[in-house]
């Protein structure tokens, strides 16, 4: 019934503004031995998952207080969890835009029980067994709470920009690793401003200032010369 798969210990975390989907989800999902929270808002989902954890998420596209792309985008910044979306939105539009945005698998309603459950045991099988990146980055001085989107240096809260903040974030999830000028430039300002190295040595300049951070002698980023960026700091 599982095809292999250990399902007794894997919780999924359904988030749905339908309670009928979430009760029968439920039933099913324990039918077949999975663990099960159930949430009906983005933000219960999101909070459920920095809390409790889960091994895969059910998400519905069409919450009651935001887009579930939102959500997806959110945790994603934090979370490598599988994600199925499961929706009533069937336009390929949307379907590309989730599974851009990092969902793993898409199914539309109405659907068939069982073969939400094949693709949910496809999901755990192909989950990469690294350890999690924990929401809370903690060095004792820097603190970056990615669910809460709050930064706090020495105790005290750090005001950054949207920007500033997206690339202290990018860094971290990336820490240890060198990420390079073009895949910054992508990501914080879009493909066509890969060659704008200008407007990432200026952020850079302002983030380190904002952290007390030295260029010269840094404790969280560092300039891998010619290539790009480093976060030194260790999860």
């Amino acid at each position: 019934m599982t095809d292999g798969v250990h399902t007794s210990a894997a919780r999924v975390l359904v988030i749905d503004d339908e309670q009928q989907i979430r009760k029968f989800l439920e039933i099913s999902l324990r039918a077949q031995g999975y663990r099960v929270t159930l949430a009906e808002t983005g933000q219960a989902g999101i909070d459920a998952l920095a809390t409790l954890g889960a091994d895969a998420v059910i998400l519905d596209l069409g919450l009651p207080d935001r887009d579930g792309q939102s959500v997806l985008n959110e945790l994603r910044q934090w979370s490598q969890v599988p994600v199925i979306v499961l929706t009533v939105r069937s336009r390929e539009a949307d379907k590309v835009a989730a599974l851009d945005g990092g969902a793993n698998d898409y199914v539309t309603k109405p659907f068939g029980v069982q073969e939400l459950m094949a693709r949910l045991r496809a999901c755990l099988r192909s989950r990469v067994t690294a350890t999690e990146m924990p929401p809370v980055f903690d060095d004792g001085i820097l603190r970056v709470d990615l669910v809460r989107r709050e930064v706090q240096l020495r105790g005290d809260p750090l005001v950054l920009s949207r920007k500033e903040y997206a690339l202290l974030v990018l860094l971290i999830q990336h820490a240890g690793r060198v990420v390079t000028q073009p895949h910054l430039l992508r990501e914080l300002w879009g493909p066509t401003h890969q060659k704008d190295t200008h407007y990432l040595r200026i952020l850079v300049a302002k983030l380190r200032q904002k952290l007390g951070d030295e260029a010269a002698a840094p404790r969280w980023i560092a300039t891998e010369p010619g290539v790009g960026l480093r976060f030194l700091g260790d999860w």
